[in-house]
C-alpha cells in the first residue's frame, strides 16, 4: 500500500517535471526563434512603410497638397519652411528615420524619445533634445546590447573605417564612416558637444557585455 502511494507521488512529480521541461523549452524556442523572426518582420514592414510615407510627404510638398491627417513637423532642411509631413510611428513611437549597419546586419528604426519602453522597441536619439538626423552637428543614438545580435549587441565588432547609413524623414540618406571607437563610463557625456567642423556626425552608444562600461562609436558623414 505504501509502495503504491510513493509510486503515485513519483509519477505525479515526474509528470510535473516533464511539463515544466516542455514549457521551458517552449519559452526558449519562442524567445530565441519565433519572437526574433516576428520582430524582424515587423521592423522590415515598419521601414518599408516609413519609405512609402516619406515619398508621399515629398510628393505632397512638391505639389502643394495638404492632405487631411497630415501633421506639420519641423522640416529638416534649413530654410525649407512651409512643408507639411505626416509623422511616422513605430509601435506608438515617432520614427526620425532608420539606421543600417551592413557589417553587423543591423537595420533598425531610430525613435525620437528615450524611455525604457522605447529602448525595448528599437534604438533612439538621446542628444540633442530635439534631434534632426543628417544635419550639421552630433546626434547620439543609443541602443541595448542584448548579446543576441539585436539592436547594438554587435557594436563591439565594428571598427574604424566601417560604414553606417542613416535615412531621415526627408528621404535623405547619408553614409557615415567610423573614425573612433572607445569605452567609457555611463556618466561620460563629454563627447556629446564635440566640434564637428561643419559636418554631420553620429555617436552610437551601448553597454559592454558585462554592463560595466559603454562602447562609444564616432562616425562622420562622407
Amino acid at each position: 500500500m505504501t509502495a503504491n502511494k510513493y509510486g503515485s507521488v513519483l509519477t505525479v512529480l515526474l509528470v510535473i517535471l516533464i511539463i515544466a521541461i516542455l514549457v521551458g523549452a517552449g519559452l526558449l524556442f519562442y524567445n530565441y526563434v519565433i519572437k526574433p523572426r516576428v520582430d524582424k518582420d515587423t521592423t522590415i514592414e515598419a521601414i518599408a512603410e516609413f519609405d512609402r510615407t516619406v515619398e508621399e510627404n515629398n510628393d505632397n510638398n512638391q505639389t502643394g497638397e495638404n492632405n487631411e491627417g497630415i501633421t506639420s513637423i519641423e522640416p529638416n532642411q534649413p530654410g525649407n519652411t512651409g512643408t507639411t509631413n505626416k509623422k511616422i510611428y513605430y509601435k506608438e513611437f515617432v520614427m526620425l528615420g532608420y539606421i543600417t549597419i551592413p557589417k553587423t546586419n543591423v537595420k533598425e528604426p531610430i525613435l525620437d524619445v528615450v524611455t525604457p519602453e522605447s529602448l525595448n522597441t528599437a534604438v533612439a536619439a538621446l542628444y540633442p533634445s530635439n534631434p534632426q538626423l543628417n544635419q550639421v552637428g552630433n546626434v547620439v543614438i543609443i541602443g541595448h546590447n542584448y548579446r543576441n545580435g539585436k539592436f547594438f549587441s554587435n557594436n563591439n565588432k565594428l571598427s574604424v573605417g566601417d560604414k553606417i547609413m542613416i535615412k531621415d524623414n526627408t528621404g535623405t540618406e547619408l553614409t557615415y564612416t567610423i573614425y573612433q571607437k572607445f569605452q567609457t563610463t555611463e556618466q561620460d557625456t563629454s563627447f556629446y558637444t564635440r566640434n564637428t567642423n561643419g559636418k554631420a556626425e553620429i555617436t552610437l552608444s551601448t553597454c559592454t557585455d558585462d554592463s560595466k562600461a559603454r562602447i562609444i562609436i564616432l562616425a562622420r558623414a562622407d
